[in-house]
């Protein structure tokens, strides 16, 4: 596999193409993202965001071009293999156990960095019941983190829309992520919950875990992110951090609109 040389990145597109038939979903993209920070994705619908998370996490394999992390080339490697090297990701469609509970859906994302085997979790072993309490304990601190600490019992279905959310973002760190991917994560929340999102988001980059979010709140992009990326068409159309971006004629006229409306 490849090693990428220069300045250090967590994760590092290059050359990123997709073609779907004759459909050229992504087309060279390139950007970085450094640990520590919150990288934002953004463009019109359509601009290949969702494409570029599939391809980064694994989901779909490139036309051509590479996905570094970590001074690693990831591209043939599926999508368990990166969760192992560190990589989450959450949907932009909750993708929950509803009939479990809380708890029960933080522990199923504990399952990628498992050490236990099969064979060991079929016998009542000492180092499996620690095994269980650890992750118990672990997913019961992921559920405070994001706000949800009280309700480790409640039905996932049960759950208000926003919580919902908050589940899903709990359930990826139980894989101790080194890099997040959000997709759309303050979609369908109401502006209250969006400021609680941002807060959440803040924490988790302070806690040392690096974001890159899809998102259409540019409320949420410009008072969050470190950096935004803006495709449009597949491409690149712009990157830099958020104060340039607003002010960017191209990312003006095919994505913000007016800056007198911003």
């Amino acid at each position: 596999m490849g090693i990428i040389t220069g300045q250090m990145s967590l994760l590092e597109v290059s050359s990123l193409t997709k073609y779907f038939g004759g459909v050229k979903a992504l087309n060279g993209v390139e950007f970085s993202v450094t640990p520590g920070e919150i990288a934002a994705l953004i463009g019109p619908n359509g601009a290949g965001k969702t494409t570029c998370f599939n391809l980064i996490n694994g989901l779909v394999a490139p036309t051509g071009g590479h996905v570094y992390f970590s001074g690693e080339d990831l591209v043939g490697l599926p999508t368990f293999a990166r969760a192992h090297r560190g990589l989450a990701r959450t949907f932009q469609n909750i993708q929950l156990f509803g009939g479990m509970t809380v708890l029960e859906n933080v522990l199923t994302g504990n399952h990628q960095r498992e050490t236990v085997g099969w064979l060991a979790a079929l016998l009542p072993l000492p180092r499996v019941r620690r095994a269980e309490r650890t992750a118990r304990r672990q997913a019961e601190e992921q559920l405070e983190m994001v706000g949800l600490g009280d309700k480790p019992d409640f039905p996932a279905e049960a759950l208000a829309y926003g919580d919902q959310r908050r589940l899903e973002i709990a359930r990826a760190l139980a894989q101790e992520p080194k890099l997040l991917l959000l997709d759309e994560p303050a979609a369908g929340l109401n502006p209250r919950e969006t400021e609680d999102l941002m807060a959440l988001l803040v924490k988790l980059r302070d806690l040392g875990i690096t974001l890159l979010v899809i998102e259409h709140d540019m409320t949420l992009v410009m008072g969050i992110s470190d950096k935004v990326v803006v495709l449009d068409q597949g491409r690149v159309l712009a990157q830099g951090p958020p104060r340039e971006i607003r002010r960017d004629p191209r990312v003006i006229e095919a994505y913000l609109g007016r800056e007198e409306d911003m």
